[in-house]
């Protein structure tokens, strides 16, 4: 299922974007087969990684097409301070949340409804923010024991009924970039940077937010480095189709 916040359009005519409004009390249920759209009047996002993974461009794109979609928003960015510190630590943890709505909000909210962890430092900074029941998308690529036990994680909280509470979506999100960009002359590692846009290409299928913008944004921004923008492109479009 995914969630819509709707556009102000949207509510001028009664429409929504999508292929189907699911869980109507009444309604009979459409197949399986089509897209089922919960409509919302808000959400908040906090995207979290390490310092280097790039939360806060993909919090800046997913805000720049959540404004051109006509919603009223306000951003909270969090990052360490200038000396990076290790990565996969705690006090190396950045993250950008954004409070979108149908009607005109204030704040950039507290308790956000989707938590989107890179690594298990990122979860653990986290998490104590989240509402039981919110969703957590977590990259289990990066839930190595050495990563765990770095953050204080004496078992996985994937698997050890931590988060039991929240509706957890556990996504190989470095493994599906790297698969995404295999023809591409890229290492492992310069591959898996773009897993980022992997992300935020799936939170844009979620969220229904545009596309075209953040494409035009990457070949504005890497023109001068085209491998690696088409590199972005393609794991941007590849998290949108993975959603």
């Amino acid at each position: 299922m995914t969630s819509q916040v709707s556009s102000p359009a949207e509510q001028a005519d009664g429409t929504v974007a999508g292929d189907v409004v699911g869980d109507v009390v009444g309604e009979q249920r459409k197949p399986s087969t089509e897209k089922e759209v919960r409509r919302l009047d808000r959400v908040i996002i906090r995207f979290a990684g390490d310092s280097g993974d790039g939360m806060q461009l993909t919090g800046d794109r997913f805000t720049s097409e959540t404004a051109s979609f006509g919603n009223d928003l306000s951003t909270l960015p969090n990052f360490p301070a200038e000396i990076r510190a290790p990565a996969g630590t705690l006090p190396g943890v950045s993250s950008f949340q954004l409070h979108f709505a149908d009607h005109d909000i204030l704040t950039p909210g507290d308790a956000p409804n989707v938590l989107v962890a890179m690594n298990p430092a990122a979860l653990k900074a986290n998490i104590g923010d989240v509402p039981r029941g919110a969703e957590v998308i977590v990259n289990t690529d990066e839930f190595t024991k050495r990563a765990m036990q770095k953050v204080g994680y004496d078992t996985s909280p994937l698997e050890d009924g931590s988060l039991d509470g929240y509706s957890v979506h556990p996504v190989p999100l470095t493994t599906l970039t790297v698969e995404a960009l295999k023809d591409f002359d890229l290492s492992r590692k310069d591959a898996g940077r773009s897993k980022n846009m992997f992300a935020l290409g799936l939170l844009s299928w979620m969220y229904h937010r545009p596309t075209e913008g953040t494409e035009t944004f990457l070949k504005q921004k890497f023109a001068k480095k085209p491998e690696i923008m088409k590199a972005n492109l393609a794991a941007f479009r590849a998290g949108w189709n993975f959603g």
